[in-house]
């Protein structure tokens, strides 16, 4: 699958165009957790929004971290 795929499909689903690549990220883990994507596609376009500066915030890895603990 291709960016550009990822994108159409945030569209259709979200009747809107994403906004950054954090929010394809966010959109692209819910797809993949729910079975959308398989590993192979997911880590593909993890690297591809990664390198379009995609990350996850900071509060995010405190609130992780905080509950495996």
């Amino acid at each position: 699958m291709l960016l550009s795929q990822l994108i159409d499909q945030f569209s259709n689903v979200k009747q809107q165009q994403p906004t950054n690549p954090n929010e394809l990220l966010d959109f692209l883990q819910k797809q993949y957790v729910s079975g959308e994507y398989c590993l192979k596609q997911y880590y593909f376009l993890f690297n591809e929004l990664h390198k379009q500066g995609a990350e996850k915030p900071e509060s995010y890895y405190v609130k992780f971290c905080s509950t495996v603990v």
